[in-house]
């Protein structure tokens, strides 16, 4: 899986809107908010089967129609949005197609058992003392 940036790019679709924050009067007058749109089963990219791994990845990510909506509206600037977005949308590629380290199966220490169960002795004699004594 080699994509870059600007093959990315190539297939979203970018939509600016005004954003909320500070900004002053500028705030009410520049379009510095975006949102990319990706389609992952319109893609050229990815096979299918990748596409499949995708959209299994990345099911809270997508709305209805299949699609990653990434939203940026941090700097006041449109152009420094739109590459924040495209970077936010290329990291979570990445890591969709990250495969997970396999867990390495260990064993609990002598000491942590012996601490485990001196504790419960201790909880043992706490509740024992608690207890009313019934002989008569």
């Amino acid at each position: 899986m080699d994509i870059s940036k600007q093959q990315l790019s190539a297939e979203t679709t970018f939509c600016a809107s005004r954003s909320s924050g500070k900004g002053g009067q500028n705030v009410n007058k520049v379009s510095s908010r975006v949102e990319l749109i990706f389609d992952v089963n319109a893609s050229d990219l990815f096979s299918d089967q990748e596409k499949q791994l995708l959209l299994s990845k990345l099911v809270s990510k997508l709305n209805k129609d299949g699609a990653v909506h990434v939203v940026c509206d941090e700097e006041r600037s449109q152009y420094l949005n739109r590459e924040k977005a495209l970077e936010k949308l290329y990291q979570i590629i990445i890591k969709a197609f990250e495969k997970p380290k396999p867990r390495k199966p260990t064993k609990i220490s002598k000491a942590a058992k012996a601490k485990r169960t001196e504790q419960k002795q201790l909880q043992s004699v706490k509740k024992n003392s608690r207890r009313k004594n019934f002989d008569f």
